[in-house]
C-alpha cells in the first residue's frame, strides 16, 4: 500500500512491567492488555495536530510540546525534515496513569509509530526507539527504556545501557505467563525513587546481579525453575513495598498458588506475578486480587502470555 493510499492509522501499544524484580531500570516485558490507542491521519493544515484525546479525565494537554504521544512524533518528523507536514492525532487512553505499567511509555510508542506508518514508513520499527523516548522523557524527566522498549518491540527486553540505547530481546518461553493487578491507587514515580538508597552494599549488588544473570539464562533455557529462583528484588522492592498496601500478603497470596514469582510492577502500585501456564496465572491473579478485596481497594487483573508483538497496527 503506497503511502498516499493510506488515509488514516489506528494503532495499539500496550502495557509493560518495568524491572522486573531484578532488573532495576535495564529490564522489561510487554503484556496483551491494557494498552493506549492513537489515531493518526493526513491533514490539509500544515504541522501536527491533536485533535481528541479520551480516556484521561481532561488531564492531558492537546499542545503536541507537552504531550508524549505529540513530543515523539513531532521529534521524528523533525528527524525526517517533515514538521511541516499536515498530521492530526487522536489520543485514545486505556490504562490508568501513575500505575507502574508504563502508561506515558505506551502513548508516546503509539503515537510515533502511528505517524511512521502513516507516512510511509521511513524507518524500522527498532529505529523508532529514541523518538518514544524523548516522548516518554517529557513527562517525567527519566531516561530509561524498560517501559518504551518492550511496549514498542515486544517481548522481553534488555537494556545494556540507556544512554545508549543498547537493547536486546530476549527469548520468551512458550508457557511463561504473567498475571498482573493493579489497585486503584496512584503512586508518581518520583515518591517512588526518592525512597530509594543511593548506595547500595556490595553484597546486594552481587545478590541483584546475580539474580538478573539467572533470570536472563532461565529465559534463554526455557528454565522455570531458574526464573522462579531469580525473581528477587533486594535494592527497590525493600524500600517501595510500602507504599502498596498490603503487598506482603499478596506475595504470599500469589506464592501460595504457585506463581514463580512476584514483585512490583515498576514504581507501583501495579503488582505482577510470572508463572508457568495459564491456569496457575489465572488462580494466581484471583489470589491477588482478593487480597486487595479484603481491605475493600479496588483492582483490575490482567492476565496474559508475554506480548511477543509490542505495538501494531490495528486499522487502516
Amino acid at each position: 500500500m503506497t503511502q498516499e493510499s493510506v488515509k488514516e492509522v489506528r494503532v495499539f501499544a500496550p502495557a509493560t512491567v518495568a524491572n522486573v524484580a531484578c532488573g532495576f531500570d535495564v529490564l522489561g516485558f510487554a503484556i496483551e492488555a491494557p494498552g493506549d490507542e492513537v489515531v493518526a491521519r493526513h491533514s490539509d493544515k500544515p504541522g501536527l495536530r491533536i485533535t481528541k484525546i479520551t480516556g484521561d479525565n481532561g488531564k492531558l494537554p492537546k499542545d503536541v510540546e507537552k504531550n508524549t504521544a505529540g513530543v515523539a512524533a513531532l521529534d521524528l518528523l523533525r528527524h525526517l525534515g517533515m514538521s511541516d507536514r499536515g498530521i492530526e492525532l487522536e489520543i485514545h487512553k486505556k490504562m490508568p496513569f501513575g500505575s507502574g505499567l508504563g502508561s506515558s511509555a505506551a502513548s508516546a510508542v503509539a503515537g510515533v509509530y502511528a505517524v511512521n506508518k502513516l507516512i510511509g514508513e521511513p524507518l524500522a520499527k527498532k529505529q523508532l526507539l529514541p523518538f518514544a523516548m524523548q516522548g516518554e522523557a517529557s513527562a517525567d524527566g527519566a531516561w530509561h527504556a524498560d517501559n518504551v522498549g518492550p511496549s514498542l518491540l515486544g517481548g522481553v527486553v534488555f537494556i545494556r545501557s540507556n544512554q545508549e540505547l543498547d537493547i536486546a530481546q530476549l527469548p520468551v518461553p512458550k508457557n511463561l505467563w504473567a498475571a498482573v493487578v493493579h489497585p486503584e491507587m496512584e503512586i508518581l514515580t518520583k515518591v517512588a525513587r526518592e525512597i530509594l538508597p543511593t548506595e547500595i552494599p556490595m553484597v546486594n549488588a552481587t545478590q541483584q546481579i546475580g539474580n538478573l544473570g539467572g533470570l536472563i539464562c532461565g529465559l534463554i533455557q526455557e528454565d522455570y525453575a531458574m526464573i522462579g529462583r531469580s525473581i528477587h528484588d533486594v535494592i527497590a522492592e525493600p524500600r517501595r513495598h510500602k507504599l502498596i498496601p498490603e503487598f506482603y500478603n499478596a506475595k504470599r497470596a500469589a506464592m501460595a498458588q504457585g506463581a514463580l514469582g512476584f514483585s512490583i510492577s515498576g514504581a507501583g502500585p501495579s503488582v505482577f506475578a510470572l508463572c508457568e501456564g495459564e491456569e496457575i496465572a489465572q488462580r494466581t491473579g484471583k489470589a491477588i486480587s482478593e487480597v486487595f478485596d479484603h481491605i475493600e481497594l479496588e483492582s483490575q487483573c490482567y492476565v496474559s502470555r508475554i506480548n511477543l508483538e509490542g505495538v501494531h497496527v490495528i486499522a487502516q
